[in-house]
């Protein structure tokens, strides 16, 4: 799967990388390195290439954790830019068994459940270039009747 999203074309064009998918999708590490092709008017990362490297990752794991039985969809982000982004930046994102639990409680009544996630965006001395928080939709999915 990482080689998979490796040669996601938009992953391509903005230089992200996937350098880790744990075995059981609780952890994703990304990295994007900067290129001449990645670079502002200012030589900094795209504000949306920083974004774009950290999107897919909390649905993806989260519908791999859950299995066919839910809903996983984005609803909503946010990304406070902190500094300028340079050289190579990035990103952890984990789902602790406290999250999942957490996932389970709120959805087992089969009502919907807005998730929040937070990460950093660090360089490569580890200070943070953006926050950015992500809030899926999560519900059961309904039986149907025939």
């Amino acid at each position: 799967m990482r080689r998979l999203l490796n040669w996601y074309g938009p992953y391509l064009g903005a230089g992200v990388k996937i350098e880790y998918i744990a075995d059981d999708w609780r952890e994703v590490r990304v990295a994007m390195h900067m290129k001449w092709f990645n670079r502002n008017a200012v030589g900094t990362h795209f504000g949306g290439s920083l974004y774009a490297m950290v999107d897919p990752h909390y649905m993806l794991m989260l519908m791999r954790l859950l299995g066919n039985g839910y809903i996983v969809w984005d609803k909503s982000a946010y990304i406070d830019f902190i500094k300028p982004g340079k050289g190579t930046v990035r990103a952890t994102m984990k789902i602790t068994e406290q999250m999942l639990q957490d996932v389970y409680k709120n959805t087992e009544d089969g009502d919907k459940y807005l998730p929040e996630f937070a990460l950093d965006i660090v360089d490569g001395t580890g200070v943070i270039v953006a926050h950015v928080k992500k809030t899926l939709y999560v519900r059961k999915k309904r039986e149907t009747t025939i």
